[in-house]
């Protein structure tokens, strides 16, 4: 993240760490998740949802709410609803459309953004596998709550005034799926990059004289993964995603499914930013021959980073609804 002003430093300090905190860590400006793959269209426009892949539901429903590093005043929390229509009974070029609503506060700062999304597979049929070209479209509301701000001078303007920002914001993504030895109940390879936020832009939060800029910068995502399923309704589900933001070092995040031939599924994974991740969750539905299916998820992480487990522990509630029309 690059920031430029023309006012005493000390002036703006407070706000200056708030922003960055808001925006996140190591200039990660985009919120961060445990359970990707319940966000994975919220990160790429292009993907197709888990549901459809693991279970053949082609309308999905969720919603994840995130509280990150607990214990840590003011630490960020992020809230998401997202939903996803897959044309299946369509060949040549299959249709993807949904979007989704994302709520991310850090303190003092924060950020809202309502998204629609609109994809096509190009494919034979949907249930083999295809090649996916997404857009997602919105407007993003920025934030700064004036009256949770501790400044060092109280007659500073940009500290008395409650200040927001609406800006449209752009994502793009590829993502390509493909069945490995038969029908849709075999195994599935996948992958993808995405932007999902293309518009580079300046936030400026001023007063009458002067003014504070950050700037907002594109993140790039990949992302690859595999399905292996098993005879016994069980399947094993490898994936890693991989980040980069301009001044941050490259991310790895590689992760590792199983669920079991009851309800139940579990995982664990870490990152290269020294995290690790453990998950558990429930698929109510689909493993008693109905239709409809519910998944209720959660997900831990811990941090040995320099940044330090004294920032404390995250925790991820997940919950989803899917079925088949």
């Amino acid at each position: 993240m690059r920031t430029s002003n023309n006012r005493p430093v000390n002036r703006l300090y407070l706000l200056s760490l708030f922003l960055l905190g808001a925006f996140g860590l190591q200039a990660q400006q985009l919120s961060l998740f445990t359970q990707y793959r319940e966000n994975t269209t919220v990160i790429n426009p292009a993907a197709v949802e888990s549901d459809f892949l693991a279970f053949g539901q082609n309308i999905s429903f969720g919603a994840s709410y995130r509280a990150q590093w607990v214990g840590l005043e003011n630490a960020p929390t992020t809230q998401t609803i997202r939903g996803t229509y897959l044309a299946s009974d369509m060949s040549g070029v299959a249709l993807m459309a949904g979007g989704h609503l994302i709520n991310d506060q850090t303190g003092p700062t924060g950020f809202t953004g309502f998204y629609g999304r609109l994809a096509g597979i190009v494919t034979d049929d949907p249930e083999y596998g295809g090649f996916s070209v997404g857009l997602s479209a919105g407007f993003v509301q920025y934030r700064v709550n004036a009256s949770e701000l501790d400044l060092l001078d109280g007659g500073d303007i940009i500290g008395s005034v409650d200040q927001t920002q609406m800006n449209p914001d752009v994502g793009v993504g590829v993502f390509f799926y493909k069945s490995i030895g038969g029908r849709f109940v075999d195994n599935y390879i996948y992958g993808g990059v995405s932007v999902p936020q293309v518009i580079g832009l300046d936030l400026a939060f001023k007063n009458d004289q002067n003014e504070f800029t950050t700037q907002r910068v594109q993140h790039f995502y990949g992302l690859l993964g595999f399905y292996k399923f098993f005879d016994n309704g069980s399947f094993l589900e490898p994936s890693v995603w991989v980040k980069y933001v301009e001044n941050a070092p490259v991310n790895f995040d590689v992760n590792l499914r199983y669920q079991l031939p009851v309800a139940l599924y579990i995982g664990a994974g870490g990152s290269s930013a020294g995290t690790v991740h453990l998950e558990t969750g429930f698929v109510l539905g689909e493993n008693v021959g109905l239709e409809n299916m519910i998944r209720l998820g959660y997900g831990y992480d811990y941090s040995f980073s320099s940044f330090g487990p004294s920032a404390g522990s995250t925790h991820e509630l997940n919950v989803g609804f899917s079925f088949y029309n």
